[in-house]
């Protein structure tokens, strides 16, 4: 295969509904395979959400009843790796015959993660990946992964990773990506920044990989009208304001920065690039000096161990 298409779909969650959530990724995954899209990227945290400007009544060393129950509400937006949604996300897939990289907020037992899930058309969910270091107030909302759900997924069309919104910033979790081979470098994110789009390009050229980053287009509307974000209470104000962009192996901007609505990014991948980019720059082989450097990752799942008795 010379090249693939590609998509990113750049749309917010309805938060605390899953199911009007996942109504709507099942329209923008049709929307891009319709495109010619065999691989379809969507935001972190998009089914379950992300709860731009609320606070869940967290103050240092206390919590309020009220931000209890918007956490409730929270948790039982979430999905499980084995529930209906994945399920859905899974028939979808093989019906259109695509790959999906979907960020989700994902329950097990009675913690909450921040997870992008790989889900094939002929396997289903292939693998999951869950992000190893909440950015600040997510903190009190998601667990740490850990280096158990560091996947690098195989295709027909190359190898797959994932790197969650701030975690594109974590040097050390990229270079053991890169050493893993990945050559699409899926970014789910809410970071709607000038500065983000940087960060896409560094990390195609230091990568010498093709990233597609997937952001969320949220607006004060998506929210229940009982919560009050910062931000404002007026249904038009924008609390995330998308910056969704696909880029090449040497930086190019292939399709974005799209922004000031939902939508869905489109693009061709020449996977000629992949070899072409290695020329001059390869961050594990002839540029990496491990004579210098060494890095270990510890990839074993980290488990509470109750002692036998």
């Amino acid at each position: 295969m010379t090249s693939v298409v590609v998509a990113a779909v750049q749309a917010g969650s309805t938060l605390f509904d899953t199911p009007a959530t996942l109504a709507k990724a099942e329209r923008y995954v049709r929307e891009a395979a319709a495109a010619g899209a065999r691989l379809i990227v969507l935001p972190e945290a998009f089914l379950g959400g992300y709860p731009k400007g609320l606070d869940f009544g967290v103050t240092v060393g206390s919590r309020s009843p009220e931000g209890r129950d918007v956490f409730r509400r929270y948790r039982e937006a979430a999905v499980q790796l084995s529930g209906p949604e994945i399920a859905r996300l899974a028939d979808l897939a093989a019906e259109l015959g695509v790959h999906l990289v979907a960020g989700v907020i994902e329950r097990d037992g009675g913690t909450l993660y921040c997870t992008a899930v790989f889900v094939d058309p002929r396997h289903g969910l292939v693998a999951h990946h869950r992000k190893l270091m909440p950015t600040a107030a997510e903190r009190f909302l998601w667990g740490q992964g850990d280096g158990s759900t560091m996947p690098a997924v195989h295709t027909e069309f190359g190898v797959l990773g994932a790197a969650i919104c701030w975690e594109n910033y974590m040097p050390l979790f990229r270079q053991a990506m890169y050493a893993k081979g990945v050559e699409i470098w899926c970014a789910p994110t809410v970071d709607d920044r000038d500065q983000w789009q940087a960060t896409m390009r560094h990390v195609a050229l230091e990568g010498r990989c093709f990233v597609i980053g997937a952001n969320q287009y949220l607006t004060r509307a998506d929210l229940p009208d009982d919560v009050h974000p910062i931000q404002g209470d007026a249904p038009a104000t924008v609390l995330i304001d998308g910056g969704s962009v696909i880029v090449s192996p040497l930086g190019e901007i292939l399709a974005g920065p799209l922004r000031g609505g939902e939508g869905v990014l489109v693009a061709e991948l020449d996977l000629g690039d992949l070899d072409r980019s290695k020329f001059d720059f390869d961050a594990v082989g002839h540029y990496s000096r491990p004579d210098v450097f060494t890095l270990f990752a510890d990839e074993s799942p980290q488990h509470t161990v109750v002692p036998n008795q």
